[in-house]
């Protein structure tokens, strides 16, 4: 066998092992639908108590099958699971998949059962899915396995389909037979505790007969290997993920305002767009796209036309289109000049193309032919809306007439056709997506766009500066007793300089004389904050004095920051930081905050005191390649602000850029730090006047 994996997706032999007499029982069903498929390989069910299942022979043990076993199929009480499974590593069995539940998912004992379990997997080097799963599907007539308790045996296809939740797998096969949507291969993987997601990637992305991949995920096991492995099969092969857990209940509050920013699933965004995952939100949306994948060519741009025989319809998909970033671009005088030939005076004779309420089959047919060759579109939509007086069948007929031979990408709309309707089935049997309503293929487009945008990005190239780690690693060692705290002021803005990231100019100082002198040194007009690393945000209590331009200024700041912050503790110094004013460009957020799952994820922003009212941000998983960078900053709403905006100059792209680049090999070589704010960080025309203007570093477990 050419993979450790096709002992169990591709068995020449499957045993059973809690196989049952009784109906109705996830024993009994499951060695039911194995026969049913009509497996290819041999059958041996296993059960001490009976000695025929189904009209076949029955063993006591799986040591008692006279023949070699490739996949065992567990279900029996939890607590006998690790000794069969012994039993079937001392048989020489290959794979197992573990049906029974009671395992880590309840936690406690279970968990204890499921390490146990483990360790017996390990032992004889076998492979397992689950346990807790629904089991395994392999539509390949050369294998046609069921090894699942389900009722739906899925119709066969070019789709892999990967999910954590057994209960979602029989939901989504049974609504794909409805919608006529085929699987290579199904797996419900369950626990995790051998074979992941991550696994099962690398075995569909050889797999000759899987061209798109669904998910559904509960959560990731290895993220750092996913990104891996997934950025390298997107290139081939489509992949489409559910990711359930969105929200945030209960979270500690961040310290800093990259950690408030993160979310829970800010990490799942950024891997999913840095590896050409198109993520959508809806069981019903993995339908939509993955009927569109399975059966259409990835269109080569955004560019749509649409085909209608109402007006309204046609205009809410156009709404619908350009909301998710499409374009409708106007019709070709050639295309024109071709539909006058046969259409009304009546029709519109735009995009969308209105062929007006009588329009039957062959208007449809007539439109389609000449829209085909209309080389402005990649995608056409027809929709229909059927009123009494056409015959839907002959307008399905003459749309696949029209469009049979293309290799523009075609969806299709019927409203108030229903999904089992015969005009539906009939396009649906022949490869042509078919929606209810026209948003749904407008966010079908929209999400397959995205990919094929990451499609043609170039990999991204990670760059080393040359920067000073040793002064970095320093000032951790002189600003910690313990081993936990924060780096702020002037040590923060050392540390900057140490990676090459430009920041005005900073001091400290505890003395109304040393605060002029250095105002003075520094050149007027200067920024006055109060120095303390326990004050988060200095604005909001009014820690911050700004364009000081003369000496009394620079008296009075100094003298007022005094008052604000009030008696000190016993042992406390009063001080300030001095700082050279940077003013008149764009203020942007630069940081880097610690996800549970992902690690360090690195933010881009726009910034000063409403960023977190805006939350105009981009994350991306650390670290991040030169085409990461750019794409960070252009994926702003307010990126036409860095631009020129009514006639500003653009600001310098290129040092925002390199400043993110250095700021991720600055994380990359430091893991102690778990919260980093650079805000604002000031970006103008003038390369030298783009400045870090404050910084924050959180360190957690500091080692120098």
């Amino acid at each position: 066998m050419r993979h450790e994996l096709d002992y169990i997706f591709r068995p020449r032999s499957v045993a059973v092992i809690g196989a049952s007499t009784r109906k109705g029982t996830i024993g009994r069903e499951t060695l039911h639908n194995i026969f049913m498929a009509e497996y290819t390989g041999k059958v041996f069910p296993v059960n001490p108590k009976a000695s025929v299942i189904h009209s076949i022979k029955a063993y006591s043990t799986i040591l008692d099958v006279p023949d070699a076993v490739d996949l065992a199929i567990i279900i029996v009480p939890k607590a006998s699971v690790p000794e069969v499974a012994r039993q079937c590593g001392q048989k020489g069995v290959r794979g197992l998949v573990v049906i029974t539940a009671g395992f880590s998912e309840v936690g406690g004992a279970g968990k204890v059962l499921e390490d146990e379990l483990i360790s017996v997997i390990r032992e004889y080097g076998m492979r397992m899915v689950g346990p807790n799963c629904f089991g395994i599907v392999n539509t390949d007539p050369k294998v046609a396995l069921n090894a699942t308790f389900g009722k739906t045996y899925p119709k066969r296809g070019n789709i892999g389909f990967i999910t954590q939740s057994g209960a979602m797998g029989e939901a989504i096969m049974s609504q794909a037979k409805e919608l006529d949507i085929g699987f290579s291969i199904v797996a419900s993987i369950g626990n995790k505790a051998d074979i992941s997601s991550n696994d099962m990637l690398s075995y569909l992305k050889d797999d000759p007969d899987t061209d798109v991949i669904l998910m559904y995920l509960e959560n990731f096991g290895n993220p750092r290997n996913f990104t891996q492995i997934v950025r390298e099969l997107s290139r081939t092969k489509q992949v489409v993920a559910v990711k359930s857990g969105r929200t945030k209940l209960g979270a500690k509050a961040a310290s800093s305002h990259t950690g408030a920013l993160a979310g829970l699933d800010v990490g799942v965004d950024a891997i999913f767009e840095q590896t050409g995952v198109m993520r959508v939100e809806t069981v019903e949306e993995l339908f939509d796209v993955a009927a569109a994948l399975s059966n259409q060519p990835v269109p080569k741009g955004n560019r749509v036309a649409i085909i209608t025989n109402a007006g309204g319809p046609g205009i809410l998909a156009t709404d619908a289109l350009i909301n998710n970033g499409m374009e409708m671009p106007a019709l070709a005088a050639s295309t024109i000049k071709e539909l006058r030939k046969f259409l009304s005076a009546d029709a519109s004779y735009s995009n969308p193309l209105d062929l007006v309420a009588g329009a039957a089959g062959p208007e449809f047919n007539k439109a389609l032919k000449a829209m085909v060759k209309d080389k402005r579109y990649d995608t056409i939509i027809p929709i229909v809306v059927p009123p009494v007086t056409i015959d839907q069948e002959d307008v399905s007929r003459n749309i696949w007439e029209a469009i049979k031979d293309t290799d523009k990408t075609i969806l299709s709309c019927f409203m108030g056709a229903g999904h089992g309707s015969p005009a539906t089935e009939y396009l649906r049997k022949r490869g042509v997506p078919v929606y209810i309503f026209p948003e749904a293929a407008a966010k079908t487009l929209a999400t397959i766009d995205g990919y094929q945008k990451w499609l043609k990005k170039p990999k991204g190239k990670y760059r080393n500066f040359k920067v000073d780690t040793d002064r970095v690693k320093q000032i951790l060692h002189d600003s910690f007793d313990g081993p936990d705290g924060a780096v702020v002021g002037e040590a923060a803005i050392e540390i900057l300089h140490c990676y090459g990231i430009p920041a005005a100019r900073y001091k400290r100082v505890s003395s109304e004389k040393d605060a002029l002198m250095v105002a003075r040194e520094i050149g007027l007009p200067v920024v006055m904050k109060i120095a303390s690393p326990t004050i988060l945000h200095k604005t909001e209590m009014g820690g911050v004095m700004v364009d000081l331009r003369s000496d009394k200024e620079v008296r009075s700041a100094f003298k007022e920051l005094q008052k604000r912050v009030g008696k000190l503790k016993k042992g406390q110094t009063f001080s300030v930081d001095i700082q050279q004013m940077v003013s008149g460009a764009v203020e942007t957020v630069i940081g880097m905050t610690t996800d549970p799952s992902f690690g360090p994820l690195i933010m881009f922003g726009l910034g000063g005191i409403y960023v977190e009212v805006m939350k105009d941000v981009a994350f991306r998983i650390n670290p991040l390649t030169d085409v990461s960078a750019r794409d960070m900053i252009r994926s702003l709403r307010s990126y036409p602000l860095l631009t020129g905006f009514r006639g500003a100059l653009p600001v310098d792209l290129k040092i925002i850029e390199e400043t993110l680049l250095r700021l991720s090999q600055l994380v990359k070589d430091f893991d102690c730090f778990s919260e980093i704010d650079i805000n604002p960080f000031i970006v103008s025309p003038d390369r030298s006047s783009c400045k870090a203007v404050d910084a924050r570093f959180i360190v957690k477990g500091c080692p120098y």
